[in-house]
């Protein structure tokens, strides 16, 4: 929770907080990647009095950790998640005025998120904006190779391997010529040949 006390209500007043705290369970992808739970966030705020409450802007900076998707090597990430929000004061509608004296007319702005006693909550914020900024897949690095489809061996460590693909359609044929000894193999082939001087004539 963060306090806006000092910062007034006068519009125009701006604070500057830094603090760090432990990260929230479950901050970022289930499974993929995400912000160890109690690992250090840190976070610069910006806080801005307005009409209608308080502008909240920063940056939350962790080390996310997570696996590669096409090595399954680990990975860990520097991240940067920049945020916005608006706090609404409880007493003032959308336009900055007193609810008291607002007209039938005027509507509450849902997307702002009411203070509490002059306090709010900021890990709702911070939770949205850290899994905007990580990857849906990340890599250990741009160029990964991944694993071998048919091995399960890592590419980026065997760059020169491969395997002789064997089309199916081919595999009777392939058995065939295996099972015939090597005179067989030059009998065919010389009577292949005789065949072809007999076309020229």
């Amino acid at each position: 929770m963060f306090d806006t006390h000092e910062l007034g209500r006068r519009p125009g007043a701006m604070q500057r907080l830094s603090r760090t705290v432990d990260a929230p369970r479950d901050l970022g992808i289930a499974g993929v990647i995400a912000v160890p739970e109690g690992a250090p966030v840190e976070i610069e705020l910006r806080l801005e009095s307005v009409m209608e409450g308080v502008l909240v802007t920063g940056t939350a900076r962790a080390s996310a950790e997570g696996e590669c998707v096409r090595c399954l090597e680990s990975v860990e990430l520097e991240l940067d998640a920049d945020f916005q929000e608006m706090f609404s004061y409880p007493d003032s509608d959308d336009r900055g005025r007193s609810k008291a004296a607002a007209d039938d007319e005027a509507e509450d702005d849902e997307d702002m998120i009411p203070l509490e006693d002059g306090m709010f909550d900021l890990e709702p914020v911070l939770r949205d904006a850290v899994v905007l900024a990580l990857p849906m897949q990340p890599v250990c690095r741009e160029d990964c190779e991944g694993l071998c489809s048919e091995c399960g061996i890592n590419l980026n460590d065997n760059p020169d391997h491969h395997h002789d693909a064997v089309d199916a359609r081919w595999a009777a044929l392939q058995g065939l010529a295996g099972s015939l000894g090597t005179d067989e193999k030059d009998n065919m082939s010389g009577a292949a040949t005789g065949v072809d001087e007999e076309q020229e004539k």
